[in-house]
């Protein structure tokens, strides 16, 4: 299979692209690098294109002509999304359309990469697909409206896109700067020689799922039909629990400061995958602990 990779260098698109050159597909990688690292994709195989998926989509497609676009690219900061709603809809939302239109021109289907817990907000449960949905932030909102485009793509034109809605995805290569990246966050400091922060009481809880679930349910969706998915785990962990796994992971055990919560920040946040289960054939397979110290021993050897 011949891919393109928007964001293929960053954190979950160079794991996508790891997964995809080991099986032998062909992979181009559009990257900007503003957060994507070329060291990322170090172990080679892949092909490299620096640009912009506003700009430079269709130019790669229309020399690659992919069959399939695991479309990564995307402004993933909420706090700058709150900064910069204009900066956060141009990326997410026009970006999005440029790779929708690059691909309607030359062909191949997209995976879209977007979120659970920052479109559905406030969750009394895991959140199915047809969840309410109540971003509490530009970045949700941003993310909707692309996954809206998707869809009307798909009805316009018969195209078999899909979105999937990730939880919060933790693993090796995660950006220990910004609040997505809490785990890699709380393990750097621990190497390091700092005190963990907590903002809040620490009972607010994600649905944490480790980076390769999240690639194994990504090259699954490239043979579906068009459609949403829950990419999660199905549980919910506060952020106490989470530094206590931390903590046992690492081996090392310090007590973290505590700060004001941060406004606007959910307090409940936990996805249903039942529905990727019985359309993807996928599930989670690593336990929290099992993630945590693959995670920690990546942390230590980088």
């Amino acid at each position: 299979m011949r891919a393109v990779v928007t964001g293929g260098a960053g954190f979950i698109g160079s794991n996508v692209v790891d997964a995809l050159v080991a099986r032998g597909d062909e992979v181009h990688v559009l990257d900007d690098l503003s957060r994507g690292k070329r060291e990322n994709l170090g172990q080679g195989g892949a092909e490299l294109h620096v640009g912009d998926i506003r700009t430079d989509a269709a130019t790669l497609f229309g020399e690659v002509k992919p069959d399939v676009c695991f479309h990564l690219g995307a402004q993933i900061d909420v706090r700058v999304s709150v900064e910069r709603p204009d900066l956060d809809a141009d990326v997410n939302v026009v970006g999005t359309i440029r790779v929708l239109e690059a691909a309607r021109e030359h062909g191949g289907k997209l995976v879209f990469s977007s979120t659970g817990g920052a479109i559905y907000g406030e969750c009394d449960g895991p959140a199915a697909e047809d969840h309410a949905r109540e971003p509490m932030a530009p970045y949700g909102v941003s993310k909707l409206a692309a996954e809206e485009y998707i869809a009307a793509y798909n009805r316009l034109y018969g195209s078999s896109h899909v979105a999937l809605r990730y939880g919060n995805v933790y693993g090796p290569r995660q950006d220990p700067h910004g609040e997505a990246g809490v785990v890699a966050i709380f393990m750097n400091a621990l190497r390091d020689g700092r005190t963990p922060r907590i903002y809040g009481n620490g009972t607010q809880t994600r649905d944490y799922v480790f980076v390769g679930d999240v690639v194994s349910a990504t090259l699954a969706a490239a043979g579906h039909d068009g459609g949403v998915f829950n990419v999660g785990s199905g549980s919910e962990t506060s952020v106490l629990e989470l530094y206590d796994h931390i903590q046992r992971a690492a081996g090392i055990e310090r007590e973290p400061e505590f700060a004001d919560p941060r406004p606007g920040e959910l307090q409940r946040s936990v996805l249903d995958p039942s529905l990727a289960g019985r359309e993807l054939g996928w599930k989670p397979e690593h336990a929290l602990d099992e993630g945590l110290a693959a995670t920690w021993a990546w942390i230590t050897s980088a």
